[in-house]
């Protein structure tokens, strides 16, 4: 089998959340991904319509993980129909200021829709690749991304942007698929898997590894479901899951 390349992965990627957004916008559901109630608090996501809830593609809360301050600037990679960016202004104030970045048109104009909808003047969407921020340097405190950063095809380019993006002392708050250990080999390299946020999925140890390299500091990898790293050892080696990631820029 070939291996997908970065223009076909990035491709796969940008139609499979297309898909997805085109899908919500003619359909009733709750949620497109099945698991905003699982992801957020109900008081969370009270006050939020369904246009923002049905976009919820993510593998974890990182709002709540983040250390976001009133006034705090804050940079969401792979903002979808922006539900991270809306809860983040929540944090910030009206005195912040929100920047949601994402490839796919459909979703932009889903998330500036949604904006509008909710007069959230401080909250802006950019279209653009996690690889190459739109932003300029040093310009946010604090970085979210929620399951996205899985899918780039150069996450050392993704964690050095994050850094280049980010202030003295901003602050890092990710939620992404994982692995234990090397990806198991049955599952395929194929431009579907990488869609899938399985193919794409580092080793926690490559993760941490990269974002170091990067120049981060106090960077913490625990499972989203047991963040005092208990479940690591019940969690088959290989096997994709989802964790919540914090760092900082010294």
């Amino acid at each position: 089998m070939t291996e997908p390349t970065t223009d076909t992965i990035h491709s796969a990627v940008r139609e499979h959340y297309a898909t997805i957004a085109r899908a919500a916008q003619s359909a009733d559901a709750c949620c497109a991904s099945g698991c905003c109630d699982s992801l957020y608090t109900a008081e969370s996501l009270d006050g939020l319509p369904g246009s923002v809830t049905e976009l919820s593609l993510g593998c974890g809360d990182p709002v709540s993980l983040a250390d976001i301050r009133p006034g705090d600037t804050v940079l969401d990679l792979g903002s979808g129909g922006g539900i991270d960016c809306f809860l983040a202004a929540r944090r910030t104030g009206p005195e912040g200021r929100i920047i949601g970045v994402d490839m796919t048109d459909e979703m932009l104009a889903r998330a500036r829709a949604n904006a509008q909808r909710l007069g959230a003047g401080n909250v802006e969407f950019r279209q653009g690749q996690i690889e190459a921020l739109p932003v300029a340097d040093g310009a946010v405190d604090v970085v979210l991304s929620n399951c996205v950063i899985n899918l780039s095809p150069d996450k050392p380019r993704v964690f050095r942007e994050m850094y280049r993006a980010l202030k003295p002392g901003g602050r890092v708050a990710v939620s992404d698929i994982v692995t234990n250990g090397p990806r198991l080999p049955m599952l395929a390299d194929s431009v579907e898997t990488w869609a899938a946020c399985e193919a794409g999925a580092l080793d926690l140890k490559d993760y941490r590894a990269g974002l170091e390299a990067a120049g981060f500091v106090d960077v913490e990898i625990v499972p989203k479901d047991n963040p005092t790293n208990k479940l690591l050892a019940k969690i088959p080696a290989g096997v994709p899951f989802s964790a919540m990631i914090t760092a900082r820029k010294a």
